[in-house]
């Protein structure tokens, strides 16, 4: 059987507006069409992608799957069309993402002094999605550190990394040299269990007003470093470990080359 990519185009609209009409408005067409063309693609399928109820569209576990795979479809069509594109205008470009506190810099700079012809353009990676912008295409490359979903991407290992406790200045622990995990027992701790933050800034300011303590690598926490704020080492926590990612269908020169410059270069600096 084969996908038709606007059906697809048209079903992951239906999901991320939540129904029918406001997809049909974003895509530009008759909402009867979409109907229809959604009824085609469940008939090929043999599959119902949606419950329909009177206020909103809901997808079913089939459908849930289907738009985890189209997103993924959709971010490889327009990876190889905009790579197409830019092989027509005799250009060539990496995007290497990184996340907060590990540094690419260096890495960069001897890439680019070998392969001047490869544009590189650099993207945060954010707190909460790191690996997502390697799945949908907004980066090539990524410096990340564990844990994260490594489903379809071939990694490099790097190193490690030691994580600290960051508290508040006037915290009861401030004043000690060092922690052990078992210090922060019963302390409000601010990670993606208890408290989703949307970015290390919020999640500092968080810290600093006395609404809990974290646990951050120790690259981090020499980013953002504020008075009214402690970092102390954390003698038993475990190191975490920091590589390099790319998608593993990616088998292009510049990523090849990047990721062989680059894990000699990030090697050293570990």
């Amino acid at each position: 059987m084969d996908l038709d990519l606007r059906k697809l185009r048209y079903f992951r609209a239906v999901v991320e507006h939540g129904g029918f009409g406001r997809a049909a408005r974003e895509l530009h067409i008759a909402q009867p069409v979409l109907s229809r063309q959604i009824k085609a693609l469940e008939q090929e399928l043999g599959q119902r992608l949606f419950d329909r109820t009177t206020r909103r569209v809901e997808p079913t576990a089939a459908g849930r799957q289907l738009y985890e795979e189209a997103r993924r479809i959709g971010a490889t069509v327009d990876r190889a069309l905009r790579r197409v594109a830019e092989a027509a205008r005799g250009e060539h470009r990496l995007v290497v993402g990184f996340s907060a506190g590990l540094r690419v810099s260096e890495a960069i700079r001897e890439f680019t002094a070998c392969h001047p012809e490869v544009a590189v353009d650099v993207l945060p990676l954010p707190w909460a999605e790191r690996d997502a912008p390697l799945r949908d295409g907004r980066a090539q490359v990524g410096h990340l550190r564990r844990p994260f979903d490594d489903t379809g991407l071939r990694t490099v290992p790097i190193g490690v990394e030691t994580k600290v406790a960051c508290l508040p200045a006037a915290h009861r622990l401030a004043g000690r040299p060092s922690l052990t995990l078992a210090d922060l027992d019963g302390e409000p701790v601010l990670d993606a269990k208890a408290r989703r933050t949307a970015s290390l800034e919020e999640k500092f300011e968080l810290i600093a007003s006395g609404q809990g303590v974290a646990l951050i690598p120790v690259s981090v926490a020499a980013s953002y470093v504020r008075p009214e704020l402690v970092v102390l080492p954390v003698t038993d926590h475990p190191p975490v470990e920091t590589c390099l990612a790319a998608p593993a269908d990616d088998r292009s020169e510049p990523v090849a080359r990047f990721l062989e410059i680059a894990t000699a270069v990030l090697r050293r600096q570990a």
